[in-house]
């Protein structure tokens, strides 16, 4: 059997409502640079789903793709004939047939086109009818069936499908805005940035890099995640920040307890400021609460006293093994632990503060003059553009 189109549900999409026009046509877009490779296909949207018209293209790599794609629910192949009751009954069975250990089956019949002249219930029995008189040793089971045709009569033609693959699901990427990702190279920032693709948002990255303390292989571990994000989402951009001479001067000047917690806040500051200048929204950055030192309650507190910006924190309430799954899922695991320490790792207290108080962290850090150093920062920072990645070697199982 020749099927010759994919079907793609939106899931959460439909409920949209007055703006399911723009999330559709961000999920259209996202869809068709993906198959930017595939220049025969035809993508076509309507309000509840989307069709690929395949024009003889091998369809596994296709839905392989597509199934990576934030937005897309389910797809499934499928058939179109014309609303011909013969033609469809042809394909039905083709479609049984084709089914991999299936003995049993259902139909279920969906009839939008309600000129088409036999309603739903009576058409299932007219399709039933047909399978089990033309092959042996099916039965109907409407309850646990092995495989479930399904006929959708529409206006413009019937799509017959037997199967339901699963998608990413949640919004496409760039539906919900964009923010920086504070991407360090270990395992939690990249899983955090994967997640706030699920949720519509646009990832651009910072990264701190203090050489010589951390090395190119270091610095290229973070690129190398950065690339394999894209195959989640669009083009990111990284901004590489040379933060040597600051962080130098916060382990000069500041108590050694406390270093670690205005570090971060300089981080968070020059973030902003990158953020600002890119039209970004938000901060992302991929703490859990309690996993270290810097991830206390009063750490976050102190922290974050530092930024007017909105603070996004997916891996919240995950622990370590939790992330690990999905750093494995979405393949950056291998590399994210790579053994190349980033900046977090330099000049580490032995015992920092795990309890900071906010007034000790501004005192300190109003003993510092650091408007030139961030000056500085912000007119070297080296930005990097990767674009969407369009194929992988293995494809990872997702869900």
């Amino acid at each position: 059997m020749l099927y010759d189109h994919i079907l793609i549900r939106y899931g959460e999409l439909s409920l949209k409502n007055k703006n399911r026009k723009k999330f559709i046509y961000q999920l259209h877009e996202n869809v068709r640079t993906k198959l930017i490779n595939y220049p025969e296909l035809k993508i076509k949207n309507s309000r509840d789903r989307m069709t690929i018209l395949l024009n003889g293209q091998d369809p596994e790599p296709i839905i392989e793709a597509c199934q990576t794609i934030y937005g897309v629910q389910s797809l499934s192949l499928a058939i179109k004939v014309d609303n011909d009751t013969e033609q469809i009954k042809h394909a039905a069975l083709q479609a049984l047939k084709e089914a991999t250990d299936a003995r049993t089956f259902k139909i279920t019949t969906k009839r939008a086109d309600k000129d088409f002249p036999i309603g739903s219930q009576e058409f299932n029995h007219v399709i039933g009818s047909h399978l089990l008189t033309n092959t042996e040793d099916y039965t109907v089971d409407v309850h646990h069936p092995d495989v479930e045709l399904h006929i959708d009569i529409r206006k413009q033609g019937t799509y017959i499908t037997s199967t339901r693959i699963k998608g990413a699901g949640g919004l496409p990427v760039g539906s919900a805005g964009k923010t920086l990702l504070l991407l360090s190279g270990g395992l939690d920032s990249p899983v955090a940035g994967y997640l706030m693709m699920g949720r519509g948002v646009k990832l651009e990255a910072v990264h701190f890099h203090s050489p010589p303390y951390t090395s190119e292989a270091a610095k290229q571990k973070v690129l190398d995640l950065a690339d394999r994000l894209t195959f989640y989402g669009n083009e990111i951009k990284v901004h590489i920040v040379p933060f040597t001479a600051l962080q130098q001067k916060i382990h000069r000047e500041i108590p050694y307890g406390y270093s670690m917690t205005v570090m971060r806040r300089m981080m968070l500051k020059i973030s902003e400021k990158i953020a600002a200048k890119e039209n970004i929204l938000s901060l992302t950055t991929g703490e859990s609460l309690g996993q270290v030192a810097s991830q206390t309650m009063e750490s976050m507190h102190a922290i974050n006293e530092v930024t007017n910006y909105p603070l996004l924190r997916p891996l919240v309430s995950m622990d370590k093994e939790a992330i690990i799954r999905i750093s494995q899922q979405i393949d950056t695991y291998d590399i994210s632990t790579r053994p190349y320490e980033d900046c977090c790792t330099v000049f580490v207290p032995n015992a920092p503060k795990t309890k900071p108080k906010l007034d000790k962290v501004k005192y300190f850090e109003g003993l510092m003059d650091v408007e030139g150093d961030i000056t500085d920062i912000m007119n070297d920072i080296e930005t990097i553009t990767f674009p969407l990645k369009q194929e992988k070697d293995t494809f990872a199982d997702l869900f």
